[in-house]
């Protein structure tokens, strides 16, 4: 369960509440995981309006989001600065600390997963591409027991479309020794079905697998409200 936010009104501003309620004072006080997540956006944008507290901008910030710190994190500064209250400085202030908290979550000691069905492979990474607003390509390198060896960027590219070459695939495929993969790519539009190309790609890629002995273990398309697995729907033929 999140922590609570202290009760004080919505109007008053921070400086009036007890000292004990305030952020910053509660930070220090409890430590950060006392805190809820609109309370942690307050301390990083460290002031609000004239109308708004810094918490106040910040649940209202959150609330465009849907409260996803995901989502929040996947912003670009111009993105944010489009919210009144947030200027250059606040902006870049919270992206850098989410992009903090996601390399630290990436690169955190832990067990190598076992990525043996879509559902496993599209958490490894939704909240790379889930909330994108342009397309990326993404691999997954597997050993023969389908736990991660790592994943790789691929190609980045515009709101329709990015290039997958199927040669950068496989490089990435031999260079990390991989005997597995799994590809994925992300769709804005929130379209789930694959297009023409991307079966095509898939074929591609499943061809090319067999004759290099790497598996294709799977094909995910991802958007904000899920995923689509080639592999589930029959289409790794």
């Amino acid at each position: 369960m999140e922590p609570q936010e202290p009760s004080q009104p919505l109007r008053a501003k921070i400086t009036e509440w007890a000292e004990a309620d305030r952020p910053r004072e509660r930070l220090l006080a409890q430590g950060a995981k006392a805190l809820s997540d609109a309370e942690l956006v307050a301390i990083l944008l460290r002031s609000g309006t004239r109308a708004q507290s810094a918490l106040d901008l910040a649940r209202q910030l959150l609330l465009q989001v849907g409260n996803d710190i995901d989502r929040m994190a996947a912003l670009r500064p111009a993105e944010l600065m489009k919210h009144h209250g947030v200027g250059e400085a606040k902006a870049l202030s919270i992206v850098a600390a989410l992009e903090l908290g996601v390399r630290r979550r990436e690169r955190g000691p832990r067990e190598r997963p076992q990525l043996h069905n879509s559902v496993l492979a599209h958490e490894e990474l939704r909240a790379q591409l889930s909330h994108l607003p342009h397309e990326e390509f993404w691999v997954l390198l597997l050993d023969r027991g389908m736990r991660l060896l790592a994943k790789r960027q691929v190609s980045s590219g515009g709101i329709h479309g990015t290039v997958a070459d199927p040669k950068v695939i496989f490089r990435h495929a031999l260079d990390g020794g991989a005997s597995c993969i799994v590809v994925a790519h992300n769709h804005p539009s929130g379209q789930l079905r694959p297009s023409e190309e991307d079966i095509r790609l898939t074929r591609k890629l499943v061809e090319g697998g067999r004759m290099l002995d790497i598996l294709v273990q799977d094909h995910l398309i991802i958007t904000t409200d899920g995923f689509y697995s080639f592999a589930d729907n029959g289409q790794l033929h």
